[in-house]
């Protein structure tokens, strides 16, 4: 009897095939993905940059949404770029590794983001319940900390997930249907048990969905009991329009993420997997668009910066002709 190890069952490599279903209309599918993620980069750098440069800007609500550009930079730029070689080039082949990587990417991330949308959520907590500390509450270092923390949980969480994916045999094939390597994806190509995998990855999402959810559930219900017992409207207005952007910002993380996840638990046989697929692309990729486009049109001081920017910059214009 021959005894296969370990190394004899782990493919060189994968080939991604993309949406299923749809391989035909790649092309078109390819050029939505293709302009959402040009704003994502743009409008992100943009952010970015304002943030960098402004002394305005310098404050802890937008060093977190600093963070919040970061990340989703990062979280985009794990996906579309390869997703869109799918789609225009063919090119399908990752190699083990770089799948392994390019998930933990993916899962650190996501993770990192949801962390930040509730450190944004405890900002705006202490920004309208403590005003008078608000200074000396969140002061740099504190940022630091908390942003390093957040960073360094979605890291250890996600570690072990995929090593535990990286140790299964695999003797299912190689063709992953999807864009990306998405942790279930792969290990469903595994004729090994996948239970661990299953269930660890269900404990991280709680670990870290959870409890941010649950964190920022808790400040908004402060936040709206602060603003209920204000007596001027203006400055209950006032304290609400202060929480917009970040409860858009919200809505576009988690919405397509609880769809993702209620699928890959209890809708893969009534859902086409096509559906699945373009909802798990956006869920990376609108967060990324949109909260640029939403900070920019509903934040005052950054609206008043981007027009500064232009005002000047049509004036040195003007001067040098």
């Amino acid at each position: 009897m021959i005894i296969l190890n370990q190394t004899d069952l782990t493919p060189a490599s994968f080939i991604l095939n993309g949406i299923p279903g749809l391989e035909d209309r790649h092309l078109w599918i390819s050029f939505p993905f293709c302009s959402m993620y040009v704003v994502a980069m743009v409008g992100n750098c943009g952010l970015l940059y304002l943030i960098f440069y402004e002394d305005s800007l310098h404050r802890s609500m937008y060093y977190f949404l600093a963070m919040l550009s970061l990340t989703d930079l990062v979280m985009c730029s794990s996906t579309i770029p390869k997703a869109l070689c799918i789609f225009w080039f063919h090119l399908k082949e990752i190699r083990f590794e770089e799948c392994l990587v390019q998930m933990f990417f993916i899962h650190t991330f996501t993770g990192m983001e949801s962390g930040v949308l509730m450190l944004m959520a405890l900002d705006r907590y202490v920004a309208i319940c403590y005003p008078l500390r608000y200074s000396t509450i969140l002061t740099n270092p504190v940022i630091a900390k908390v942003g390093l923390a957040t960073f360094l949980r979605a890291v250890f969480l996600i570690i072990p997930l995929i090593f535990l994916t990286k140790r299964l045999p695999y003797c299912k094939g190689n063709i992953i249907h999807h864009t990306y390597c998405d942790q279930l994806s792969v290990a469903k190509l595994s004729c090994g048990n996948i239970k661990a995998n299953v269930i660890y990855g269900l404990m991280a999402a709680f670990l870290i969905g959870g409890f941010d959810i649950l964190c920022i559930t808790v400040s908004y219900t402060m936040i709206l009991r602060a603003v209920v017992s204000l007596s001027s409207a203006d400055a209950r207005q006032k304290a609400f329009s202060t929480c917009t952007a970040h409860i858009c910002a919200i809505v576009f993380s988690y919405s397509p993420a609880f769809f993702c996840f209620f699928f890959n638990r209890f809708g893969s046989h009534t859902i086409p997997p096509s559906c699945h697929i373009i909802v798990a692309n956006i869920y990376l990729l609108l967060p990324p668009t949109m909260n640029p486009i939403v900070y920019g049109v509903k934040t005052k001081q950054i609206r008043d910066c981007v027009i500064k920017y232009f005002s000047s910059s049509k004036n040195i214009k003007f001067y040098s002709t």
